[in-house]
């Protein structure tokens, strides 16, 4: 309860601009049982940072990189939706405001992901010779990164699909067998805006 209350304060008005009187109204408890579970705000802050990726369910399917397109689309419409982890991603960008330093964790643990599956799609003949999974997986948060957040300067996040789509229409051609390209489905899931992109154009 305390921890989805902090989320919504910190997403609307980030750290900041959040007080404890804030998140204790939100959460509707007291003083003492504020205090009971977190020392500070900063302490709030670290864990909604921390707690990042128990935010998202992540979608089922089949490890490789269909899955891996999935996941990013799926992400996309988690941070327009979903408080919690849009929090998390904000606090994460501002987390030098609190003390927290330059903690690159839930970047990490987003590229392991990636990996993860880049590591399928390589035992499936999917990826093209020369690509190196784990710097491409890299590659791929830190360039998601920055599209998400110029998305959400530039529209509130509005336009966030569309802008992975356009993502993938450039960076597939770098990272996946031609014929693979072919058969990928390069948009979001029906729950999302529906966007189709194609990536190569046939002759």
């Amino acid at each position: 309860m305390i921890l989805q209350a902090a989320a919504e304060v910190f997403d609307e008005v980030g750290y900041a601009k959040a007080s404890i009187r804030m998140i204790m109204e939100r959460a509707q408890v007291t003083q003492g049982g504020m205090y009971f579970h977190f020392k500070s705000k900063q302490g709030i802050a670290e864990a909604v940072v921390a707690s990042q990726q128990q935010f998202v369910q992540l979608p089922d399917g089949t490890d490789g990189l269909q899955r891996l397109v999935d996941i990013t689309f799926h992400l996309a419409g988690e941070l327009q939706t979903n408080a919690r982890f849009r929090a998390s991603v904000r606090l994460a960008v501002e987390q030098e405001e609190f003390g927290g330093g330059r903690d690159a964790t839930a970047y990490v643990e987003w590229a392991e992901q990636f990996h993860r599956q880049l590591l399928a799609a390589r035992a499936q003949n999917e990826l093209r010779f020369g690509v190196d999974e784990q710097e491409f997986a890299t590659l791929l948060m830190a360039a998601y990164t920055g599209v998400q957040i110029f998305s959400n300067i530039s529209t509130g996040r509005d336009d966030l699909v569309e802008r992975v789509a356009s993502l993938w229409r450039y960076f597939l051609p770098a990272l996946a067998q031609d014929d693979v390209i072919n058969r990928l489905r390069i948009s979001p899931p029906v729950s999302l805006h529906t966007v189709s992109l194609p990536v190569t154009e046939k002759a």
